[in-house]
């Protein structure tokens, strides 16, 4: 393979490279010349993640042995990513650790910083999925899905960015999830973790913009590990608690379809795109628009409303033509 130039002597870190779509921005990242850290929290691939041990174990043996041969090619680590990239050409080196923990985020930065001298470019792919109803959540649960985004998220920008701050150029995009906006599948945490993720890009970008650091975030749909797992859960009939629908992996894009427009914001052509949250789905790119105050009443004087004056003016006014959030997920 002939790699390109695009990013040559770019450094760029991608958590949750082992496998799916982080391991699909490393490589894509890797084929224009840029030097990759891969990571994951360990070596070995982690277990299911939208499927239970339940719904697992309710598969029958002919199922089971599908779900395992499709797992063996679907999963991995940052080593096993490292070495598909080194054996075509690139440069890569897996940087093993949790990013959630502000020790083990230091020293994947710094273990970049050792080996190839800076990072020009974090692209922060690592997540933790989680379902069930808001009441029936564990704390555990709650902590699990939300130390990564918005937490790991931040531990890896405040390493990797001043190293961006030296050059006055640096380039941070987050993965998030349409669920930032709420869903009618029942993940409060997953939705909240999202939702950091995307309100600790809009910091960023404000904060950073002027030194020549663009933050931005996009949400993938794409076949991965979690993709499969949903055509397998969907088949273990109702009743196994965290039960839920997900659209067949076949109708699913592939991941290496979101990494030309993560290149795209990394280029200088995307110098002025910042603070900007995607929604990447094979060849769609959707611009989520800024929520902004769409209507606004304002009363006279210097007395505040009354119940009853908002009983009568805000139905005709604030409320017209008014949609919920219900409405749009």
């Amino acid at each position: 393979m002939a790699i390109g130039n695009r990013f040559k002597d770019k450094v760029v870190i991608v958590t949750g490279s082992g496998q799916g779509v982080g391991r699909a921005v490393a490589i894509g990242f890797a084929e224009e010349g840029a030097k990759v850290v891969t990571n994951n929290r360990k070596p070995g691939s982690t277990r299911l993640v939208n499927m239970s041990e339940a719904q697992y174990a309710a598969l029958s043996p002919e199922k089971k042995k599908a779900f395992d041969d499709v797992y063996a090619g679907i999963t991995g680590d940052a080593e096993s990513t490292a070495k598909t990239i080194n054996d075509f050409g690139g440069t890569a080196i897996p940087a093993y650790g949790d990013i959630g923990s502000i020790a083990d985020a230091e020293a994947i930065v710094k273990k970049a910083v050792e080996a190839f001298g800076t990072v020009d470019i974090l692209i922060n792919v690592a997540g933790a999925f989680g379902g069930g109803s808001l009441t029936d959540i564990p704390e555990d649960d709650w902590d699990r899905v939300t130390n990564i985004k918005p937490k790991g998220y931040f531990n890896m920008m405040k390493f990797a960015i001043p190293y961006m701050q030296k050059k006055g150029w640096g380039r941070v995009i987050n993965a998030t999830s349409k669920a930032f906006m709420g869903d009618i599948i029942k993940m409060a945490h997953y939705c909240a973790a999202n939702a950091g993720a995307v309100g600790l890009t809009q910091g960023a970008a404000c904060e950073f913009f002027h030194e020549g650091i663009t933050v931005n975030a996009f949400g993938p749909w794409a076949r991965t590990r979690a993709a499969y797992e949903g055509d397998y859960a969907s088949d273990t009939g109702k009743g196994i608690p965290g039960q839920r629908e997900f659209p067949k992996s076949d109708i699913t894009p592939d991941p290496e379809a979101v990494v030309p427009f993560l290149k795209y914001l990394c280029t200088d052509s995307a110098k002025d795109v910042t603070g900007t949250v995607f929604t990447l789905a094979g060849n769609s790119v959707g611009v989520h628009q800024f929520p902004i105050i769409s209507r606004n009443i304002t009363k006279a004087g210097r007395d505040y409303w009354t119940v009853e004056e908002l009983e009568m003016q805000a139905p005709r006014t604030l409320f017209q033509g008014f949609g919920n959030v219900l409405d749009f997920v």
